[in-house]
């Protein structure tokens, strides 16, 4: 007889949220609060949605702004999923030859050069118009209000704000002037303000009056953001200024990138997984990844996928690997399996990678140590990618500590599983069924200097992209670069019964795997799951500079038991205890098989919430 999940521990942090109205969950209460509200005056779930995700960018500003990315996805009653992509491309003159000429070996993690045209913004708007029902002067007021009345900060804003202090007064003045209006970091729940974000929503607002109907009025501020936005960012930018490699460049962004950036509907990708379907974006984001490790831990009986014993946390690890060498060696912003464009992109044989045939090619790659190689599979016809690859002890002595302190990539979990912070999200389900599942990142504080007039900076996307033609995500003017943006929609019959997702850089597809193991598999409840030790693997080349990677690397918190990293050790994995309560920050909303519905929300940080009714 085949062994059984391992049962839940009978203890969490709080119950899960049950309902038959609607529900929200996000990162951030106050974001949880502006949305619920929304959903309770008559608002849908993507007007709920909207308003969540411009609280976001004043109350979490360390972890994403105006200037940034977002990826989302859309299910409607009756109709299919869609991915809502708003990733923004590279400029123009954002060439391969341009950042050679700068002497740059690999786009920088902090400063202009690194920004992709900033599409988070036009996204939410786009939602707004597409498929929203109110007014986005009401959908603004709760974010317009916090930053120009102020909001009681969170400690980790401050914590952030100190460490990049002196890259802000010495290097990034504006900056300086924004976070730290009287000399230093902001302290804890003291309230702080942003007038000139507030300035920039009410423009916004303001370009549609007159407009002859709410959808007018809504794409006459997406066309203002390009303007205004546009303008602003290629005349401040063009002064050189400190990036993270210690070296100072002028940004290329221009007015004329913004006009050819808008976000878009796509179609989802999904696979079949224990009775359920899984929708993700495309290749252009890392989302297939979480849909090869499924289909990879598919052929597994249930005991052997159990991420709480050594034998299941191996396979899941080991999985992992496998799918992460595929995305770096395949992925990128291309057409799924077609030929190539024409514009010098690869195509992505997106088919193969999530066949079944070579989903059992993958699994007989899992054996009983732990890998510490990087093994992309074979696809006949394409060549895999073998992107470079140095640990950081190798990058700290190449770079020799050129850097300067606190300028770096995504703030996200490090490799030795300390927290710097990292992305949002935010999911809502209302009273007709509707799912919104989204990930706002980038544009954070510490990404480059901020715009004065505008009250935030751009964000720093196309680190993410290499500079070799040869890569699949190798940096092109007008793609985009591949992202780490990955909500997720669950499927049942057609039907979307769950929207779920976490910050975390390359750690979102992997905390997201263990929520949808342990409650498509095992019996955890939605809250269970999240509260459940959460653990990943750093053996992948990373997606935020210096883009380093640990062979054999696994990361996890210390409540998961000295028996099963003492068992994931014999294994060969080299494990690092991150502490009891540290990876992860999930949230979902769902809809139960009576039609009620639920909302669950980490703990980790305790800023994360749900609320509904």
């Amino acid at each position: 007889m085949t062994e059984s999940f391992t049962s839940p521990a009978a203890f969490t942090t709080r119950p899960t949220l049950r309902g038959t109205f609607g529900m929200t969950s996000s990162t951030h209460w106050l974001a949880t609060a502006a949305a619920q509200s929304v959903l309770e005056r008559g608002g849908n779930a993507c007007d709920a949605a909207v308003a969540g995700g411009f609280v976001l960018h004043v109350v979490e500003p360390h972890l994403n702004g105006p200037g940034g990315d977002m990826t989302a996805i859309v299910a409607a009653p009756g109709q299919a999923p869609e991915v809502l992509a708003g990733q923004g491309a590279a400029p123009a003159e954002a060439t391969i030859e341009h950042f050679e000429g700068q002497s740059l070996a690999m786009i920088p993690g902090a400063g202009g050069l690194a920004a992709a045209v900033p599409a988070a913004v036009d996204a939410w708007l786009l939602l707004l118009s597409e498929r929203g029902s109110w007014e986005l002067a009401d959908v603004l007021a709760c974010a317009i209000d916090y930053a120009r009345h102020g909001h009681p900060v969170v400690g980790r804003v401050g914590s952030v704000i100190s460490t990049v202090s002196e890259l802000f007064e010495k290097h990034w003045p504006t900056s300086a002037r924004l976070w730290m209006p009287e000399g230093r970091a902001p302290a804890e729940h003291e309230l702080i303000t942003n007038p000139a974000y507030a300035a920039t929503l009410e423009r916004l607002v303001a370009a549609g009056t007159g407009a002859a109907d709410r959808k007018a009025r809504i794409e006459a501020a997406r066309a203002e953001w390009r303007d205004v936005v546009g303008r602003a960012a290629e005349e401040f930018l063009r002064q050189p200024h400190r990036h993270s490699t210690g070296t100072d460049h002028a940004g290329v962004i221009r007015q004329s990138d913004f006009d050819g950036t808008l976000a878009r509907f796509e179609p989802v990708v999904s696979i079949d997984f224990r009775g359920v379907t899984v929708a993700k974006s495309g290749p252009w984001g890392q989302g297939p990844v979480l849909l090869q490790t499924l289909a990879i831990l598919d052929g597994f009986d249930d005991a052997d996928i159990d991420p709480s014993t050594a034998r299941g946390a191996h396979h899941v690890l080991e999985a992992l690997k496998l799918a992460m060498a595929d995305r770096d060696a395949y992925y990128g912003d291309a057409d799924d399996g077609g030929p190539d464009d024409g514009g010098g992109a690869p195509a992505v044989p997106l088919d193969t990678l999530l066949s079944r045939e070579y989903a059992d090619e993958r699994r007989a790659q899992i054996g009983s140590s732990a890998s510490a190689e990087f093994r992309p599979g074979v696809v006949e016809g394409f060549a895999a990618y073998r992107p470079p690859l140095l640990t950081e002890q190798q990058w700290q002595a190449a770079s020799a500590g050129s850097a300067p302190a606190g300028a770096a990539g995504e703030p996200t979990v490090s490799r030795g599983g300390d927290t710097r912070g990292d992305t949002c999200h935010i999911d809502v389900v209302d009273q007709w069924g509707t799912m919104v599942a989204a990930t706002p990142s980038g544009g954070w504080l510490q990404s480059s200097p901020a715009i004065e007039e505008l009250g935030f900076c751009l964000g720093t996307r196309l680190q993410m992209n290499w500079l070799d033609p040869a890569a699949p995500s190798a940096l092109r003017p007008g793609r985009r670069p591949r992202t780490t943006l990955t909500p997720t929609m669950v499927l049942s019959g057609g039907r979307a019964v769950a929207a779920l997702g976490s910050p975390g850089g390359d750690q979102q597809e992997q905390w997201q795997l263990l929520y949808l193991l342990r409650t498509l598999v095992g019996r955890y409840t939605p809250q269970q799951a999240i509260d459940a030790p959460a653990l990943h693997t750093t053996s992948l080349a990373g997606s935020f500079w210096p883009r380093t990677w640990e062979p054999g690397g696994a990361v996890v918190e210390d409540r998961i038991g000295a028996e099963v990293i003492a068992g994931l050790e014999r294994r060969g994995h080299r494990v690092t205890r991150a502490g009891d309560w540290s990876l992860g920050r999930l949230c979902v909303v769902g809809i139960n098989d009576d039609g009620s519905y639920y909302a669950a929300a980490n703990p980790r940080g305790a800023q994360g919430y749900a609320a509904g009714r």
